[in-house]
């Protein structure tokens, strides 16, 4: 059985791990912060004192980070990934990054002899945490016998997108959905409210339409409650628009919505509301809307 490591504990990478130990394999384990890695250490992982040792004890190595920069700085920092990866090891990266930066760190990877491939994902802590994710695999489906096993004990489907750097591309459009339709949500509760409608019918109208989403019902309860804690940050759906209005402007393409959810965003996030679930986004167009 392969060994494998795991480097980035937070909200989404602690739980996948889990799952992974839960799938019944051997697990290493490295955190910055090496609290965090205990529950997992409890669970049956290794916990390993730097990311030299993590890679030298693993054949995969996991990367579940905040974003480009710091997949990088892992990757490249003394003592980081490449200073200890060995020829026929395999970097599997699941951070949310550019397309771009993607294919450069497999050609930074692949220089060592070694291969990356990256595989985001589509959901947040809840199905994290029951590994019911949609893994988004920028590699073909004739790596399935060898990594799909992986996958699976993480999520509900991989997606196969063909070739390097098409699972963070994939993961880009799914996330550029979400916050649109979040913002969607938002404004259309707005506007019902302003029209007197009661919230409750308004929320049932929604759930029994054509409209319905799983969004919609994950996020019901914060908007009846007006309390957001987080299931997904509200500052890393704006990191995200923020990749995706960078892609939108390379390939020179008018996308409306797009634009309009990322400024929306970068605005809730540069008035304290980053640290909120991204359904807090309502707050701000309340607060454009002197509400």
């Amino acid at each position: 059985m392969k060994k494998l490591g795991w480097i980035g504990l937070g909200q989404m990478g602690a739980p996948m791990a889990s799952n992974l130990l839960k799938g019944g394999f051997e697990v290493n384990v490295y955190n910055r912060t090496a609290d965090k890695a205990a529950p997992l250490v409890a669970a049956g992982a290794q916990a390993k004192s730097s990311v030299a040792e993590l890679v030298d004890s693993s054949d995969i190595i996991f990367l579940m980070l905040t974003n480009g920069a710091a997949v990088k700085d892992v990757l490249t920092r003394d003592g980081g990934v490449l200073s200890n990866i060995k020829p026929g090891q395999t970097v599997i990266d699941m951070s949310t990054i550019a397309p771009g930066k993607s294919r450069e760190h497999a050609e930074l990877v692949a220089a060592n002899g070694a291969r990356y491939i990256d595989a985001p994902v589509s959901g947040s802590v809840g199905p994290a945490v029951i590994g019911q994710l949609v893994v988004l695999v920028g590699s073909t489906t004739a790596d399935e016998d060898q990594f799909g096993v992986y996958f699976a004990a993480m999520g509900k489907k991989t997606l196969w997108f063909g070739e390097q750097s098409k699972g963070s591309s994939a993961k880009l459009v799914i996330n550029m959905l979400l916050g649109i339709s979040a913002q969607g949500i938002a404004e259309t509760l707005i506007l019902a409210d302003q029209f007197g409608l009661d919230l409750e019918t308004v929320m049932e109208m929604i759930s029994n339409s054509g409209m319905n989403t799983p969004l919609f019902q994950s996020k019901k309860e914060m908007f009846r409650s007006g309390d957001y804690p987080s299931a997904f940050m509200l500052e890393l759906m704006t990191k995200d628009l923020g990749l995706i209005n960078d892609e939108v402007k390379a390939l020179k393409l008018d996308l409306p919505l797009e634009s309009s959810a990322h400024e929306t965003f970068v605005k809730a996030r540069d008035n304290g509301k980053g640290k909120l679930d991204l359904a807090a986004v309502i707050l701000e167009l309340r607060e454009l809307n002197n509400l």
